[in-house]
């Protein structure tokens, strides 16, 4: 269709370039004009590519449409207008001139919070469901049709950028640009909007931010979440408006030791502690405010309202003279109508606005890469001598955190520059390898090197498992309260997250993973993970046992579950992050220390990772990251005598030599997840569409790399050859390309070996006579692509029925009507339990069969439904232990029983 893009932002540009590679012919971009000389993103992405891009400043005056802005408008020919985001008013004779008229996106499951702010709005009304609209655009009231709609938990803590990032802004594009193909195929609803539920909102400012403080804890909460940032939540304090940012609920149960600070109109005084400023609703519950701004623009941590400005100042070094001279020229560039920076000039008194603090810490960064401020710090140190010294206290350790000193390879992709960390992790520090030995961590896409890695030796473990142990025995973390590791590991969640879309590309260079997968699964996971162990750490407990002695019975007994010490970790190159959170949160919450070797193939989220814990404060000693070599590091953990735990996922050849040396050395405690053939059986009467997309992804999904993939597809006889002609249509249209491209569905193999096993068993499929429908050999392009196979006709005795390929290769047998005992007898004639699955509408069928599946995990009528609470662990050689769910603490703790004579 020939679309015309009404709108702005990056939302606005992303949509943009998604229509694009749809196939639409955009035929003109209507956006906002320049802003002190800078384009707006979605002006500057259409520019590029040579469309027709008016910068309009309106489109009517009084109500009516510019009559050279509306023939300009007309002149392009559009189809349809798109309005992605738009600040705009639209004439209603641009809105409905296109023969397919005119969509809008809104922020709101309308008719909910129509008007201004509705993600504002979401949050102050305390919504458990938040979503996105597409609708028929009207005249700007937002009560055109539904086209379609998507909705979204809100989580309490949530704020309006981090329901944005998490959904709003990504499924948002996918949801406007699926519009856009409903319309083209004449498949797109005119829904009428319900009144019933209806509200319409203002638009948020300042002067109706007012905090009311007789309300609920938890409506305080919402209304200083939902106005954070612009325009804050505030209210009067010693007789000056503060704004209030950073508001999170606290437990009921919590009591707060802080100096009262007295609050006009609230319930009860504030209370000023170490961690923020705690809050009163009128029911008497809390929450936590973490920062807070004064009227003349300065930004403070709320534990530091009454010692504000107490900080003496620092001397400065001739380096950190010379960094200062840098920023004031920087300030001076950005603050251009002041005639010379001096100590005192103000920087938001000087005109700077919000815009300006992102420039002048990306300014910074370009100048000191180590110093990573955040916005809140410039708000925290308005004058130029404030920021100075704040700059210098952060580079020299001295704000309470020692300097990390990280030595990056920094990449500009994905729209972003990564930064890398490349060498091991020891003792809270980046540090080289002995000797300097290094290698190349390989990009799959294109099979170059993306940077030098560290190469961990002997020696490196040695210090590794001492950092470790001294960590555990005699450090911070071993006498830690466990409400404050969890704490630790909350903040380490909250900050990956912050880093997700950096984590998500790194994840994609290093492992070729589809990037839109790694953003869920690979990185979204972990954070889930690492939430869900967090909300252990003050639960772990033993129990009381009544031992049956003499009379009188003058005994009490009882449990500890303790953690057990150094722990290492071994994890695989198929979920380089995600492998490391299973086992490494579990390890955490339970208490101990951890050594982890990453696969050699894909080390570089690990080492991001091990940032990511160092800025939050994890002592010293706590996690170590040691790239390099299984048969060397691996076995060294194996064998360490300070090593008490191994937790190892991977082959199970490998697992088995693991096992062996463990018990060898010091009976290690061990636990194993292995390699897996795992089976998924579809009946006749199961739902054919589910089955056919379920077993896509059973097969191919993470291009099949994938622990629990259905190895082998038992089809019952009578519907075999539809469901074979169902897949194949589906792997045809699946788009082999750069994991980073948003459209791609299937990218490169992890690394060339593995590229070269699965062409080798390919091979040994044909030789052995079964049928080869697609696929099997390697792609004509560069990188490690392997093209989507099928094999029919799979005999139980060949290879390929029995050994797992552990890429996109999907191995399909067929059974007899109605032998549900043969097929069971096939499907566990494998020394594999993993994982296996069935599809069928019958219940009893579908219980007799998960009864005697010998796999670790059923999956009925789904498939890949992994959920951080689930355990998750195989039967046989599949390996034994759990990660996820509260059996995988068990995994890294030790039961004491205790015995009292009194």
């Amino acid at each position: 269709m020939r679309i015309a893009v009404i709108g702005q932002s990056l939302f606005g540009q992303e949509v943009y370039k998604e229509l694009r590679k749809e196939g639409h012919s955009i035929v003109g971009v209507f956006t906002i004009p320049d802003k002190d000389g800078k384009a707006d993103p979605l002006a500057t992405e259409a520019e590029k590519d040579g469309v027709p891009v008016f910068k309009f400043p309106r489109w009517r005056v009084k109500g009516q449409g510019i009559p050279e802005v509306v023939d300009k408008y007309k002149a392009v020919g559009a189809e349809l207008n798109v309005l992605p985001f738009c600040s705009q008013f639209i004439p209603m004779e641009v809105i409905d001139h296109p023969k397919h008229g005119s969509i809008i996106y809104h922020p709101s499951l309308l008719p909910r919070h129509r008007g201004a702010s509705a993600i504002n709005w979401t949050l102050i009304h305390g919504d458990k469901k938040g979503g996105f609209t597409v609708f028929w655009a009207d005249d700007g009231l937002d009560t055109g049709p539904i086209l379609l709609q998507r909705e979204c938990d809100v989580e309490p803590d949530d704020t309006v950028n981090t329901i944005y990032k998490r959904f709003l802004f990504p499924e948002g594009v996918k949801g406007t640009v699926e519009a856009v193909r409903m319309i083209a195929n004449g498949t797109a609803p005119k829904i009428t909007q319900p009144e019933e539920g209806a509200t319409y909102e203002c638009i948020q400012k300042k002067d109706n931010s007012k905090i009311d403080w007789n309300q609920s804890a938890e409506a305080i909460h919402n209304w200083i979440r939902g106005n954070d940032k612009v325009p804050g939540a505030w209210a009067e304090v010693d007789g000056q408006k503060v704004t209030f940012y950073g508001s999170t609920l606290v437990d009921n149960g919590t009591t707060a030791n802080g100096k009262p600070l007295e609050i006009p109109g609230a319930s009860k005084p504030g209370l000023v502690t170490k961690t923020g400023l705690v809050l009163f609703g009128n029911d008497g519950k809390t929450l936590l405010v973490k920062n807070l701004q004064f009227e003349d623009g300065k930004m403070i941590n709320a534990a530091q309202y009454f010692s504000a400005g107490a900080s003496s100042a620092v001397e400065l070094t001739e380096e950190e003279k010379t960094f200062a001279e840098q920023m004031r020229v920087v300030w001076k560039s950005i603050l251009t109508n002041v005639d010379q920076v001096s100590d005192s000039t103000d920087f938001f008194k000087s005109g700077a606005a919000s815009m300006d603090v992102v420039r002048l810490v990306e300014e910074v960064k370009l100048r000191r890469s180590e110093l990573q401020l955040q916005n809140e710090d410039v708000y925290m140190a308005t004058t130029f001598q404030d920021f100075i010294q704040m700059c210098v206290r952060k580079l020299r350790g001295e704000d309470g955190e020692e300097e990390l000193v990280i030595d990056y390879v920094e990449k500009n992709v994905n729209n972003m520059t990564v930064k890398i960390p490349h060498q091991l992790f020891i003792n809270g520090e980046f540090v080289d390898a002995e000797g300097g030995k290094t290698y190349k961590s390989i990009n799959p896409t294109d099979g170059q090197a993306i940077c030098d890695v560290s190469l961990g030796q002997i020696s490196d473990v040695e210090r590794a498992v001492a950092a470790a142990k001294e960590a555990f025995e005699e450090g911070e973390w071993g006498k830690m309260n466990p409400r404050d590791r969890g704490k630790l590991m909350y903040k380490l969640a909250d900050l990956m997250e912050a880093h997700q879309e950096e984590l998500a590309t790194i994840e994609s260079l290093d492992s070729g993973a589809v990037y839109t997968l790694a953003l869920k699964t690979h990185v979204g996971m972990s954070i889930q993970t690492f939430r869900y162990f967090a909300g252990w750490c003050d639960k772990i407990q033993g129990c009381t046992i009544p031992i049956n002695q003499a009379r009188p019975n003058r005994n009490l007994t009882f449990t500890k579950k303790e953690p057990i010490g150094v722990c290492a970790i071994v994890i695989p190159w198929n979920y380089p992050l995600m492998m490391l959170a299973w086992k490494t949160a579990a390890c955490l919450a339970a208490g101990n220390t951890v050594v982890l070797k990453p696969a050699q193939v894909t080390p570089l989220t690990a080492l991001k990772f091990a940032e990511l814990a160092a800025r939050v404060g994890f002592p010293k000693g706590v996690i170590n990251i040691l790239p390099g070599s299984g048969a060397l590091i691996g076995q060294r953990m194996s064998d360490h005598p300070d090593i008490r735990k191994l937790g190892f996922t991977g082959s199970t050849e490998i697992g088995k030599q693991i096992m062996k040396s463990c018990a060898v050395s010091n009976v290690k405690k061990v636990s194993l997840e292995l390699g897996g053939k795992s089976p998924l059986i579809i009946f006749s009467d199961c739902d054919l569409d589910k089955a056919v997309r379920m077993g896509m992804s059973s097969v191919f999904f993470n291009k099949g790399e994938n622990c629990i993939a259905a190895g082998r597809l038992f089809v019952e006889e009578s519907v075999h050859d539809t469901y074979v002609q169902r897949v194949m249509e589906e792997v045809r249209k699946m788009k082999i390309g750069d994991p980073l491209d948003r459209s791609t569905d299937h990218g490169p193999q992890n690394h060339k070996a593995h590229l070269d096993k699965l062409v080798e068993y390919a091979a040994a499929g044909v030789k052995e006579g079964a049928r080869l429908m697609c696929g099997g050999k390697q792609c004509a392009r560069p990188g490690f692509f392997f093209e989507p196979t099928i094999f029919t006709d799979v005999q139980d005795h060949m290879f390929i029925a029995k050994e797992e390929s552990f890429g996109p290769i999907m191995i399909i047998s067929k059974f007899k009507n109605g032998d549900v005992d043969g097929v069971l007898q096939r499907a566990n004639a494998t020394e594999f339990g993993l994982a296996s699955g069935v599809f069928t509408r019958d219940i009893s069928k579908a219980l007799y069969v998960s009864e005697r599946l010998q796999a670790g995990t059923v999956f009925v009528n789904t498939y890949n439904k992994t959920d951080v609470a689930a355990p998750f662990g195989g039967f046989k050689q599949s390996g034994f232990g759990k990660d996820l769910g509260q059996e995988a603490l068990n995994e890294y703790l030790k039961t004491k029983a205790v015995t009292i004579e009194y």
